[in-house]
């Protein structure tokens, strides 16, 4: 279903497997190929250690700001589908284990949205330094209702563990 207004949206992207900074940027470029979406700002990729297991590679990470004219359900469907494509198995893989790729709405509008399957603004984007810094980059004074501004968040996690890979 499309809006007929174009929405700001922030996307995370996150591998950690099968050339993870190749990974991210085909996602990145898939981004903008999504029915009636816009890449509009892509942060630099950051190198990270994994929060699951940690037998694990390092995960490579991004964010994108967007302007979509897909509703959140839908743009989750495209989102899903976009890592089908890219070789993502939801089935085979382990909650925060290794994978290809990842892609998570951070942030729609200004909306809170708490539903089966889909929950904005991105439950844990306060404590993850992987989506807080890159998008600290491109977003800093971004609103993530019901918390704070991007710049106040990102004030209070640790980015050491971070490693700027490209631009």
């Amino acid at each position: 279903m499309y809006t007929r207004l174009w929405i700001p949206a922030c996307i995370g992207v996150g591998s950690n497997l099968d050339d993870p900074v190749a990974q991210v940027r085909a996602a990145l470029t898939g981004l903008g190929a999504l029915p009636g979406t816009r890449v509009q700002f892509m942060s630099g990729l950051y190198r990270n250690p994994p929060m699951g297991s940690p037998d694990q590679p390092d995960y490579v990470n991004a964010v994108a700001c967007i302007l979509t004219q897909l509703a959140p359900r839908d743009l989750l469907s495209a989102l899903q589908a976009l890592e089908r494509k890219l070789g993502r198995d939801r089935v085979a893989q382990v909650r925060w284990g290794p994978r290809c790729i990842d892609l998570d709405i951070l942030t729609y509008a200004c909306r809170s949205i708490d539903e089966e399957g889909l929950c904005i603004p991105h439950p844990g984007i306060s404590r993850r330094n992987f989506v807080l810094f890159p998008l600290l980059e491109i977003a800093p004074e971004l609103p993530i209702p019901g918390l704070d501004s991007v710049r106040r968040l990102a004030a209070d996690v640790d980015g050491s563990m971070l490693e700027r890979v490209a631009g």
